[in-house]
């Protein structure tokens, strides 16, 4: 179910939440989190279903904050209403506001979702929303905010009437966060912060940004999409001979940020030179080769679902090693909620 409300107030959002978990039967205190998406139109679609995936692991209230006021998609009629229709294309009330159809244009998870929208009640205000329940919503609801003009300067206080009680909040940038996460509005409400600077406009610039005033609770899924890569090396390693390692090279793209992360990792935690061989056409980590008397140890991978094990005196193995989706990444940071020492480390590095 997907309800619009154009021209509406937080309390009004709040009480609409609290009459679908009465109609539903439901507490709507059972979430583990809330998670805060500030987000750009565009971008929308892709982050609510990375969230509606990764909360069916984590139950959560999903709460969008579009940062641009964004093209209207709606074509209004003669009399400037906008007209809504529900899945079996049977009219709802005509809605006579000039911003209804910024909300109306939001992308709908599929096409046969109920669609409702409530006429605005009393004078327009700077805030569009639209919440969604049941099978459009994940495991939770989703609440989309999009405020105008100057409200967008107070995206904070749109977000607390909104909060469920006492559970932790965090934060996702998708793409391009600011410069000191901490110091957002949105971000120093949270107890976690998650960026993706590989999906900025800029990403080198970005992260540089971010390491610059990194906190504690600041985490960024370039880290998070090395994780199998760390594990896999580490099982390796701890496999006799023990070894020292005397030298590490890695191939990837150039501007592969986790290339970088596991370059900085690998050489703080082997105490070995590392050096790094950029392959052309392509923007992922495709091997890592690790320097020891009896020979190179190597994980490779030239395809995006396998990698290759090399271990002197043994046969090649390989195993499956696809490349992480967007909701995989943000699946794992949401199950700690606490700082990541070990990254801690190399954004310090």
């Amino acid at each position: 179910m997907i309800i619009n409300m154009p021209n509406t107030e937080t309390n009004r959002i709040a009480r609409k939440i609290e009459e679908l978990h009465q109609e539903r039967g439901e507490a709507g205190n059972d979430r583990v989190l809330t998670l805060i998406i500030s987000t750009e139109k565009d971008e929308l679609k892709e982050a609510l279903e990375a969230a509606n995936g990764a909360s069916r692991e984590h139950p959560c209230r999903v709460i969008a904050v579009i940062n641009d006021d964004g093209s209207p998609d709606s074509t209004p009629n003669q009399a400037g209403q906008t007209t809504v229709t529900t899945s079996n294309d049977v009219p709802e009330s005509p809605v006579n506001t000039a911003h209804s159809s910024n909300v109306t244009a939001m992308a709908a998870p599929n096409a046969t979702c109920d669609v409702i929208t409530i006429d605005p009640d009393g004078a327009a205000t700077d805030l569009d929303a639209q919440v969604r329940f049941g099978a459009d919503a994940g495991a939770g609801e989703v609440i989309i905010l999009q405020p105008r003009g100057g409200l967008k300067r107070h995206a904070d206080t749109l977000v607390m009437p909104l909060l469920v009680p006492d559970i932790p909040i965090v934060t996702w940038w998708p793409t391009n966060p600011p410069a000191n996460p901490a110091n957002d509005p949105l971000g120093a409400m949270s107890g976690r912060r998650i960026t993706d600077a590989a999906r900025s406009n800029n990403p080198a610039a970005t992260f540089e940004r971010l390491a610059a005033n990194w906190e504690p609770q600041d985490i960024d899924l370039a880290w998070t999409r090395i994780t199998i890569w760390r594990a896999m090396l580490a099982s390796m390693l701890d496999q006799p001979p023990h070894l020292p390692v005397t030298s590490v090279k890695l191939t990837g793209g150039e501007r592969s940020l986790p290339l970088q992360l596991l370059a900085t990792w690998l050489g703080r935690q082997l105490a070995a030179p590392v050096s790094m061989e950029y392959v052309p056409d392509t923007d992922f980590i495709t091997g890592v080769y690790l320097e020891r008397g009896d020979g190179t140890l190597s994980l490779t991978r030239e395809h995006s679902d396998e990698a290759v094990i090399s271990q002197p005196g043994q046969k090649p193995q390989t195993v499956s090693m696809p490349l992480r989706t967007l909701e995989e990444s943000l699946s794992e940071e949401l199950r700690r909620i606490d700082p990541d020492e070990v990254y801690a480390s190399v954004i310090r590095g």
